[in-house]
């Protein structure tokens, strides 16, 4: 008899979660339709509870540059094969050749080789190889090589 019991119990609680994931079907299809969405990284506050003055940053950032929007600001990003992303370059760009160093408010960028140093204040930022800079008169840009594939990050000096 208890072994009725048992087999009978499991049938009615295989049943309760057949349909239960029916009842919620709609809500396990939301989840799968959800999409994450990139969202640019916001400049770097002091930590409030340090004890006098803040820590200065330091490290390798690919994405130092879109991180200080009071030097530049961020005005497109392409990603893929470079002959995709070089085609998104501004018109009438021309490379920078390193070494070099620009201004832009109080960042500084120092280009070397393949890759550039960015400090603003304390903080000190590098931003890893194999990169290239391009400019015009109004545009910063940023190419970065990544294994087979490429990043173009275009950029306008901030107002002031």
């Amino acid at each position: 008899m208890l072994r009725y019991l048992l087999i009978s119990t499991i049938i009615v609680l295989a049943v309760a979660v057949a349909v239960a994931g029916w009842i919620n079907r709609d809500l396990i299809r939301i989840k799968i339709a959800s999409v994450y969405a990139p969202v640019s990284p916001k400049p770097v506050q002091p930590n409030p509870t340090a004890r006098g003055s803040p820590v200065p940053l330091r490290g390798d950032a690919p994405w130092a540059l879109s991180a200080l929007p009071e030097c530049l600001v961020q005005t497109s990003e392409s990603t893929g094969p470079p002959g995709y992303t070089l085609a998104h370059l501004p018109p009438g760009s021309e490379r920078l050749e390193p070494p070099a160093t620009l201004r832009y408010g109080d960042c500084t960028i120092s280009v070397a080789g393949d890759e550039a140093f960015v400090s603003r204040g304390a903080d000190r930022f590098r931003i890893p190889p194999k990169i290239r800079f391009y400019r015009t008169s109004a545009t910063l840009s940023l190419l970065r090589v990544e294994g087979r594939g490429t990043e173009l990050r275009v950029y306008e000096p901030a107002r002031p």
